[in-house]
């Protein structure tokens, strides 16, 4: 028999992020999306409810509340607003991954700033102009200095927070080419020779910092490099497919919203003299919206509990980010098709669920990234 009963800390963080996500995110999310207004006072609450470390010890200032709790976060906040879930996400993400490669002292400069708001937000420099995807091809270059530190040149796209983070983890090509020759630094805001590009203008999750990040000549102490020397790449995997399950999360909760709005239109709403939600070919795609995130939730609870024993979860992550976020996907589409023309227009928040919705297949590994996963799983088993 499988045990469906969340722990009494699971409820509380999920009850925790519900009630910040409906009385302080929802109020203002869509006109900060109208205003491309980066949420940072929300992030600093939100730091301070213990929402920006779910996953990390307490000893450096974390909830320690386990990857369940805060997938179940990531849902909730989600369906508030995505943009900040998102930044919430990735900063989740880049303690994790600091407490899990960095030293005692790495650890200590930068992981309690990040879960306690010090930090605005953590970045993950990965992507860059010519490779996304293709991780393992990527051209920023770092070359040891002569007094043993590290010079880093190259540049790096779509940065999430990239403008606004206390400190990025970025990947640079140490060695031959190839997933073997990369390593991952931490490089701190501010760093000189660190540039920052223009903000992009994005279709949707407009109130979260996007941005490109150049390094021209960067400078880093020797100890700036996280974890061993010519081994970031397994960094930038590990790291993803944890991130994965949170991208997942946020996007069933993207679903959820654009299922209740329309569930509601389609109650409220008239046409040939009965409502929507008396019509069969309603009802229809409210019921295949519903039991489509109901499976993508059990999905990613499954992947969440595997991490959080530490066993390997690497498909489980795949298969549970694929189906979330293609689904919700189609849910946010019917919740357009049910409002009819109302859901082409921000008079209604559906025509927002869609456009936030739809980056979720493409960060973090695009679908058919996961596809390449899963498949890969199966054929070496």
């Amino acid at each position: 028999m499988i045990d469906f009963e969340l722990s009494e800390t699971q409820k509380l963080i999920q009850q925790t992020a519900r009630d910040f996500a409906r009385s302080e995110l929802l109020p203002g999310a869509s006109e900060r999306e109208r205003k491309g207004e980066f949420p940072a006072e929300l992030l600093q609450k939100m730091a301070g409810l213990g929402l920006m470390g779910v996953n990390v010890p307490e000893r450096f200032g974390g909830t320690e509340a386990g990857v369940v709790a805060y997938v179940l976060a990531m849902m909730e906040l989600g369906a508030a607003c995505s943009s900040t879930t998102v930044t919430t996400g990735v900063t989740n993400m880049v303690a994790e991954i600091i407490c899990k490669f960095g030293t005692e002292e790495q650890i200590r400069a930068h992981v309690p700033k990040l879960v306690s708001g010090e930090y605005l937000a953590g970045a993950f420099a990965l992507t860059e102009p010519g490779c996304g995807s293709d991780a393992a091809s990527l051209a920023t270059t770092a070359r040891r200095a002569p007094d043993g530190g590290w010079i880093l040149d190259g540049t790096k796209q779509f940065i999430t927070s990239g403008a606004v983070a206390g400190v990025h983890v970025a990947w640079a090509r140490t060695g031959g080419p190839g997933a073997k020759g990369i390593s991952a630094f931490l490089v701190p805001a501010a760093t000189p020779g660190l540039i920052v590009g223009r903000e992009e203008r994005k279709m949707g999750q407009r109130a979260s910092n996007t941005v490109s990040l150049t390094f021209d000549g960067m400078k880093l102490p020797p100890d700036a490099l996280l974890g061993e020397e010519n081994r970031g790449f397994r960094i930038a995997m590990v790291a993803l497919d944890g991130g994965r399950l949170g991208v997942g999360a946020m996007a069933i909760g993207i679903g959820n919203a654009a299922l209740q709005a329309a569930i509601d239109y389609a109650k409220e709403r008239k046409t040939f003299g009965q409502r929507l939600a008396d019509h069969q070919a309603i009802q229809w795609m409210l019921a295949d919206s519903a039991t489509e995130l109901d499976a993508a939730r059990l999905l990613i609870l499954r992947a969440a509990r595997l991490k959080e024993l530490d066993r390997p979860f690497t498909r489980e992550a795949s298969m549970a980010k694929l189906f979330a976020t293609e689904a919700a996907n189609r849910v946010c589409s019917r919740a357009v098709q049910v409002h009819g023309g109302y859901g082409y227009v921000d008079e209604y928040p559906v025509e927002r669920f869609y456009r936030d919705c739809r980056v979720t297949t493409i960060y973090e590994g695009a679908s058919e990234i996961q596809r390449m996963v899963i498949a890969r799983s199966l054929l070496e088993e």
